[in-house]
């Protein structure tokens, strides 16, 4: 049998609601997130960050190198992602930076954290350099930059949700919907799913 890998992106998507993976995963139905349109956006500031220049926030960091639009993988956990910028710090350790179509609100969402960690593993297995740290640039509030602390502790709990991802897809169990009902109405998947 094929070893099955996960992305940061499927993670994201159990922690909106853990039903997710067994939408996509287990019955493969695919959600059509190209007909939403903050998704459509956020492609279209990826694209458009390749084309701008952004080393004063390198600079900022203490960046002294950079490699973009890097895709990385770990036969270890099971993981692959494409992360936006691997920053190489002068202290010697290495950091993710990612660029959020988003307005800066005061917070950095759990989601963000785990996906910023589940990069940083990706960097820490691929460079074998440390990862304590990530950064995330808020593209519709004039490029407001974040940092993020990354701690033993959250990458022991990003590796935590992935065994829980991989359990509804080994198993092919229906989890239990985790969200509000807000949520669900702006799911791809509200006209199947069973409350």
């Amino acid at each position: 049998m094929e070893t099955q890998f996960i992305t940061p992106s499927e993670v994201l998507e159990y922690m909106f609601c853990p039903r997710f993976v067994y939408f996509m995963s287990v019955l493969k139905i695919d959600q059509h997130e190209h007909r939403r349109h903050l998704v459509n956006k956020g492609r279209d500031i990826h694209l458009l960050k390749l084309v701008q220049n952004k080393d004063y926030l390198r600079a900022k960091i203490g960046a002294k190198d950079k490699l973009l639009d890097l895709y990385l993988s770990s036969e270890k956990y099971h993981l692959v992602g494409k992360v936006d910028e691997a920053l190489f710090l002068e202290d010697g350790s290495a950091a993710p930076l990612d660029y959020k179509y988003a307005y800066w609100e005061n917070r950095i969402y759990s989601t963000h954290k785990v996906q910023q960690t589940l990069y940083a593993i990706l960097i820490e297995e691929n460079f074998n350099l440390p990862v304590n740290k990530a950064f995330l640039v808020y593209v519709r509030s004039k490029n407001h930059l974040e940092e993020i602390a990354i701690s033993a502790a959250m990458k022991e709990n990003a590796l935590d949700i992935i065994a829980d991802v991989f359990q509804i897809v080994n198993e092919g169990s229906f989890p239990d919907a985790k969200t509000s009902t807000r949520k669900c109405e702006d799911c791809s998947y509200r006209n199947i799913c069973v409350s």
